[in-house]
Order: C-alpha cells, then sequence, then structure tokens
C-alpha cells in the first residue's frame, strides 16, 4: 500500500519552528501519513505528497562529498527539492563526485583532480574537474553545468532539426544540467571512455513550459579490441537499460553505433555503447530514474576493465597506433558532435570545459592503412562493422 504524506508548501515548511510529528490515518481504504506542524504553519496550503518525496524533502542536503559547493543556491535547492531541476543537480554532483574519487585511487602518481568552479554571467556555472599528466591517466575531465539564460537562434534552429517545434527567430529562456567525462588513459590497452547524462527544460518567453527531456550516454573507444572487455561492458549497460525497458538497450545501442560514426572515415569512434536523446516518456519520473541508472552504471561498466590493463606492458608502436586514433577521436568531436557544437553556440560558453574531452595529445599520419591481419585491423574491422555484444 502506497503511503502519503501531507506536507507545508513552500512559505508553510519556511515558517516550520518546532515540533513535527506524525499521525497515521486511512483515507478510502488507503493508509496516508500526515506531517503536522505547530500553529506557525496555520493559514498555509498543504499538498499531498508520496512518504518518499516527503523524506527526501525534509533530509539535509549533504555537500561535504561533492567535488564543490552546488551551483544552485543550497536554501532553494531545501526549499525546492522536488523541482526536477534540483533532483538533476544533485545526480550529477553525486555521480562526478564518486567517479572522480574512483579515478584519483586507480592513479598510482598521487595526481589529484584540480577543481575549477566556475560561474556564467548569463546564468548558472559548473564545476570542471581535471587530471592531467598522471601514471595512470594522461587526461582526465569529469565536468557539471547547470545552466539557464536564452537560447540564441542558432541553438533553437538545431534543435528544430532533429525534431524539436520550438519557435525560429527568437530567444528562448532555457534551463540546462548535466555532467560530462572523457577519460584518455596512458595504457594503450586501457580504452578512452566517454559518459553524458543531461536534462533540459525550454520555457516560451512569458515563462511557460514549453518541454523537458533527457539525453545521454555511455560508450567505450578501445585502442585495441578485447571481446571479453566489450562483452563487459556492454552487458553492464544492458543491465542498467532492462530494469526500465526491455527494449532499450537494443534501441538505444544502436542509436549509439549510428550517433558516433566518423563519416568522413567510414568507422564508428569506438565499439559504442548506449545513446539516447530527447527522452520525455513514459513520465518525467521514470525518465530520471532510468537516467540515474545508466550514470550509476558507468563506474562498474569501466573500472574492472581500467584495473585489469592499467599496467599491461607497451612499446612504441603501440604508442602510435593510440595517438593515431586519438586524433579520429578529435574528428568526431569538432565536427560532429552536438554537445560540443550547442555548446559553442550558447552565450558565455566555458570554452575550456567544453574542449576538455579532447586528448593532450594526437597523431595524424597521411594515408595510414594497419598491416594485414594485426590487432591494428582487427579494430578497424569492428569500427567499420559493428557488432552484437550481448
Amino acid at each position: 500500500m502506497v503511503g502519503h504524506m501531507w506536507v507545508l508548501n513552500g512559505p508553510a515548511r519556511a515558517a516550520i519552528a518546532s515540533g513535527l510529528w506524525f499521525i497515521k490515518s486511512k483515507s478510502n481504504q488507503k493508509a496516508f501519513t500526515y506531517l503536522v506542524a505547530g500553529s506557525a504553519a496555520l493559514g498555509y496550503g498543504l499538498s499531498r505528497v508520496t512518504e518518499a518525496e516527503a523524506a527526501r524533502a525534509l533530509r539535509p542536503i549533504q555537500t561535504d562529498k561533492f567535488m564543490a559547493k552546488p551551483i544552485t543556491d543550497l536554501d532553494k535547492m531545501q526549499r525546492e527539492r522536488e523541482d526536477m531541476k534540483i533532483r538533476m543537480e544533485l545526480l550529477i554532483l553525486r555521480i562526478q563526485a564518486e567517479f572522480c574519487h574512483a579515478l584519483e585511487a586507480e592513479e598510482t602518481s598521487g595526481a589529484k583532480f584540480r577543481v575549477d568552479r566556475w560561474r556564467r554571467k548569463e546564468g548558472g556555472g559548473g564545476i570542471s574537474c581535471v587530471l592531467q599528466d598522471g601514471q595512470v591517466f594522461e587526461k582526465a575531465g569529469v565536468n557539471i553545468s547547470v545552466v539557464h539564460g536564452s537560447l540564441p537562434p542558432p541553438a533553437v534552429a538545431q534543435m528544430n532539426a532533429r525534431g524539436k517545434h520550438l519557435p525560429d527567430g527568437i530567444k528562448l529562456p532555457f534551463f540546462a544540467a548535466g555532467v560530462s567525462s572523457v577519460i584518455h588513459p596512458t595504457n594503450p590497452y586501457v580504452p578512452t571512455i566517454h559518459f553524458n547524462y543531461r536534462y533540459f527544460e525550454v520555457q516560451s518567453e512569458d515563462g511557460k513550459p514549453m518541454g523537458w527531456w533527457f539525453g545521454g550516454g555511455t560508450d567505450l573507444t578501445p585502442y585495441y579490441l578485447n571481446e571479453e572487455d566489450a562483452k563487459h561492458f556492454h552487458s553492464t549497460l544492458k543491465r542498467a537499460c532492462d530494469k526500465h525497458d526491455p527494449g532499450y538497450y537494443r534501441r538505444f545501442k544502436t542509436w549509439c553505433d549510428n550517433y558516433f560514426m566518423v563519416k568522413h572515415r567510414g568507422e564508428r569512434r569506438g565499439v559504442g555503447g548506449i545513446f539516447f536523446d530527447d527522452v520525455d516518456t513514459p513520465s518525467k519520473e521514470e525518465a530520471f530514474l532510468f537516467v540515474e541508472s545508466c550514470a550509476e552504471a558507468v563506474l562498474p561498466s569501466y573500472l574492472p576493465i581500467l584495473q585489469k590493463h592499467k599496467d599491461d606492458g607497451y612499446g612504441y608502436a603501440e604508442r602510435q597506433w593510440q595517438l593515431l586514433r586519438r586524433g579520429r577521436y578529435v574528428e568526431f568531436n569538432l565536427i560532429y558532435d552536438r554537445g560540443t557544437k550547442f555548446g559553442l553556440f550558447t552565450p558565455g560558453a566555458r570554452y575550456e570545459s567544453i574542449l576538455m574531452s579532447l586528448p593532450l595529445t594526437a597523431r595524424w599520419e597521411y594515408m595510414h592503412a594497419p598491416k594485414p591481419g594485426s590487432p591494428e585491423e582487427r579494430l578497424t574491422e569492428v569500427l567499420k562493422n559493428p557488432r552484437d555484444w550481448v
């Protein structure tokens, strides 16, 4: 039986000075819980919410484990904790911190993430965490942004090009929150991983909501193909998808293979994963829970692969191949990636954070082709012809 709770709306919640207690009751044969406050709350509205929602609203937000202070004012976050904008910010703060701490534990040089908390004059800001020149990680970036303002016409046109129906030629108020990470390891036998999970809201000029959606994904870019690793990676992502819809993994795996296509090379960026955008069904709550599951699957999908190969031996030839494949990574990100384009179109964009995904070093060779029968050719064949791994 689903429990509910009556809690005080904004001003009433702030007016509570003492004495909260719970009264169990039954109405229409359903169990309810009422949150009762002192007389200071009289005269204010009450709203019925689930016990889980009420528990979140009353539990203080703990910020000590985050990489930096949240972007949104903490009092506002506590007051509006059930707002999806706040819930998404809390999720990406947690995912950022968990991922950074896990990577620091694997970095044998003792290097730590540099943390930059930045503000955007047009509204909002972000937290950029970058670790460079380590022994395990040549460059690792884990960024979050929580921004709001007005979408310029080029950004609106980009959204309409993929099926949105937003008014053309005007600036539209928006909110966007997301976490984005790219990890470029030192060892060529450790793949690069990328993940991004985001939430977007658009409003009309008079402040009325016009739409919301989630997007994101996680994908793997190996330099040398290890089939066992690819199967583990995809299996972990499939389990996260299957919790919500048995059709999600197949659909979003195919989407990932098609999205991360370096068209002028006729090959994919890596062995894929999942990718999705414009998810606004079956409900906002269920879409959020799906994104949460996917974000929480990143560490178990990648960490065992990192731990397995970070101390593998390699030589000059393997390093040169890694640098050449990184060149392909750069080509995709600068020519095709929608997130990069959107960031560059957004007024007040922080270019250091947008270009965080690029490796420290890369290589381009004229008319390079891997030797027939080599491990490099084996990888290239899979990049040209994606496989099913689970």
